[in-house]
């Protein structure tokens, strides 16, 4: 981590939902939480937790210096709402495989 830099991971203490024009996208018991310096609090959710068969998987794919490669899906409606990183970096190697959400509501 480069200096002020800072991640945590560690399980929510909260319900996750997550709901894009009405429909329940996902929902868990069992969410991580991932805190970044500078960055809002991002929910992370095991993939048994997320409705996959609403989504499909996108060409895009990013970098992150501290988190690693991330793979994207999408909704008809909604290009790359949804990134996992299916091979972190060790530091945060509790997200692997792990749903996290963009523009939508979590509460």
């Amino acid at each position: 981590m480069t200096k002020g830099h800072r991640i945590t991971v560690e399980p929510s203490d909260r319900h996750v939902r997550v709901v894009r024009d009405g429909q329940v996208l996902a929902e868990s018991d069992t969410a991580l939480v991932l805190r970044e310096t500078g960055l809002p609090d991002r929910y992370y959710l095991p993939p048994q937790d997320v409705r996959l068969d609403l989504l499909t998987p996108s060409a895009t794919h990013t970098h992150c210096p501290f988190k690693g490669d991330a793979s994207y899906w999408s909704l008809p409606d909604a290009p790359d709402l949804v990134w996992a990183y299916p091979d972190p970096k060790p530091e945060v190697a509790e997200i692997k495989d792990h749903l996290c959400f963009y523009d939508a509501e979590v509460s």
